[in-house]
């Protein structure tokens, strides 16, 4: 096993679009041949489009373009400019003489970072679209992870700078790849050593503390940190059903799992798609596997190549070593 860069997966370009000044971005995933698609939800507060056509049980048999976006609920609007790229290009569901592209996606909530009143919108999805052809790997501080945050439990005052990963690893033809907006009420952990990256910062913001053990501490006050999620996609090139998909998507949440703690509340969003191009015979649970791991080390470049910003501190202000 290898590790490629995602950008390497055929079928697949990707491209991102953000606001440095205002803390919000917008990444886009654009099948042009169509991508089998499938999702798991595990977040108690998602904002997203069109996800029930994911089901296994609807007629959707394949989608055209993906984005993770900030915004909250705001960031939806960056799929008309995705809708316009892709009808221009004449990708799409073709409906007699009419080409009806089909479009998923998720958002974070950033609003809280730079300028809440600022925020993804469709001029941000055509040109995330436009970078797409490009369609070069960048990570940190780029696209949907402009104003990601990690370790929001005493709300932003405490909080500390993520981002946008990328991972991904080829064995054998089967490539497998994650690439995850990293927003999360909780802190990040390293996936091999265990040790946290970046998280919630004591009262003196020298220090990174346990959000889970604060919670236990605090178990019957509320959160200021109602607002989170961390959103992300991996992309195979494994030939897989809708449903299969889905059950790849579930498998690769186990990243999330093995890297943030705690996720998956009533205060996130956490969703992950999972996108197949179908060129390579292998088994979900094999895909799954995998995509479990792609996910969990992409989580971890989130972090380590996001930089300081908008008063955030990153993880190379605590730890002193190179960014991986």
């Amino acid at each position: 096993m290898k590790e490629i860069s995602i950008n390497s997966i055929e079928h697949i370009q990707i491209g991102h679009c953000q606001d440095e000044k205002n803390g919000t971005g917008c990444t886009v995933i654009i099948a042009p041949e169509g991508a089998v698609c499938g999702v798991d939800v595990r977040g108690g507060g998602p904002a997203s489009r069109e996800t029930e056509l994911l089901n296994p049980r609807a007629s959707n048999n394949g989608i055209h373009g993906l984005f993770l976006s900030g915004g909250s609920a705001y960031g939806l609007d960056c799929a008309a400019g995705i809708m316009q790229y892709l009808e221009e290009h004449h990708i799409g569901l073709a409906v007699q003489d009419v080409i009806v592209p089909i479009v998923v996606g998720s958002c974070i909530f950033d609003l809280c970072c730079g300028s809440g009143k600022i925020r993804p919108d469709k001029n941000m999805g055509y040109m995330a679209c436009l970078d797409s052809e490009k369609n070069i790997e960048r990570n940190g501080n780029v696209g949907a992870g402009m104003g990601a945050t990690v370790g929001k439990l005493y709300g932003p005052e405490r909080c500390m700078k993520a981002g946008l990963g990328c991972f991904a690893v080829e064995l054998g033809q089967l490539q497998v790849g994650a690439i995850v907006a990293v927003n999360a009420i909780g802190d990040v952990y390293e996936l091999d050593s265990h040790r946290e990256l970046a998280g919630l910062l004591d009262e003196k913001k020298q220090n990174m503390i346990s959000s889970e053990a604060e919670m236990m501490r605090m178990f019957a006050a509320d959160s200021d940190g109602a607002f989170n999620t961390t959103i992300g996609a991996i992309i195979t090139n494994a030939r897989l059903d809708k449903a299969q998909m889905n059950k790849v998507a579930a498998l690769a949440s186990n990243g999330l799992a093995r890297t943030i703690r705690p996720v998956n509340t009533s205060m996130d969003g956490d969703s992950i798609y999972a996108l197949s191009t179908g060129q390579v015979e292998a088994s979900s649970d094999h895909v799954g596997t995998l995509a479990a791991y792609v996910l969990a080390k992409a989580v971890n470049k989130a972090v380590w190549q996001s930089e300081a910003k908008f008063g955030h501190p990153c993880v190379r202000d605590f730890l002193q070593e190179e960014k991986q």
